[in-house]
């Protein structure tokens, strides 16, 4: 077992679509990451923050093999990442990717099959299928309602709908994509018991977030990008308890001024 997952090195993307075609029209370049170094370690839990832009995003794919790196190196496993359709499918059944929307995930007749499938592609027996399934909708709350069609569910429920479907491949590293969007607060809960039961169990987990109140609740150490760079990597509360750093990364408004105190002997009747 290697503590470290997964592990960046001076890593670099470009849009569009990579040095590709920014490569041919480089008036359409923009950076989404730069120079990134950085590693996660089983059972981490870490909170990726960055107003809009940062590259968060980016850095997900890019962690699940969807997107190619244009500099730099990016290690599984001491490794570089093998990118042939057999490693590709290898990585993605333990870096599992959660998508902000849930609907870009949930596709088949009933949740009990849309969840199956993934453990199905792994070639697992029907036991073993079955198993997994009915765990994973149990984490996510939702075994009583396996026979429905995913599409019948609220936003909420389809939003665990599709994480049940990643968990039943039970990754090593979780990825999650702004997870907490269009949540309400029994929903936020529920799902912050979920991943602490998962990193308990030695799952790293990577969640993407504009919540801050969520980030300091849940996670062990914040990750802060900001136009693409690395700005701070660290304990999640001392992290995120500097109103300062928060407001120049995007992620608080600034205080507004408070109002002139009245004058001398002017208060109140």
């Amino acid at each position: 077992m290697h503590s470290e997952l997964l592990s960046f090195q001076a890593v670099g993307y470009a849009y569009p679509d990579g040095r590709r075609l920014s490569e041919r029209f480089p008036a359409m370049r923009r950076e989404a990451l730069n120079d990134l170094t950085v590693s996660v370690k089983e059972g981490s839990a870490i909170a990726l923050l960055g107003g809009n832009g940062a590259g968060k995003s980016t850095f997900l794919q890019l962690c699940n093999g969807l997107l190619v790196p244009d500099s730099g190196v990016i290690l599984w496993e001491g490794l570089p990442m093998d990118r042939s359709r057999a490693g590709l499918a290898r990585l993605r059944s333990q870096v599992g990717l959660l998508f902000q929307d849930p609907d870009d995930q949930l596709f088949a007749g009933t949740l009990f099959q849309d969840v199956a499938f993934g453990p199905l592609n792994q070639g697992l027996s029907k036991d073993q299928v079955r198993r997994r399934t009915e765990r994973a909708l149990s984490l996510c709350g939702l075994s009583e309602f396996s026979d429905l069609p995913p599409h019948v569910l609220s936003h909420g429920m389809r939003k665990r709908a599709a994480l049940a479907g990643v968990l039943a491949m039970q990754p090593r590293l979780l990825l999650l994509d702004e997870p907490t969007a269009g949540l309400d607060p029994v929903s936020e809960d529920s799902l912050m018991e979920v991943l602490r039961t998962l990193v308990a169990e030695g799952t790293a987990v990577v969640l993407s977030t504009h919540d801050l109140e969520f980030a300091q609740c849940w996670a062990k150490e914040a990750m802060v990008l900001s136009h693409g760079r690395l700005v701070a990597f660290g304990d999640a509360k001392r992290s995120l308890s500097d109103d300062d750093f928060l407001v120049s990364c995007g992620l608080r408004r600034p205080r507004p001024l408070r109002a002139p105190s009245p004058a001398a002997g002017s208060g109140f009747v």
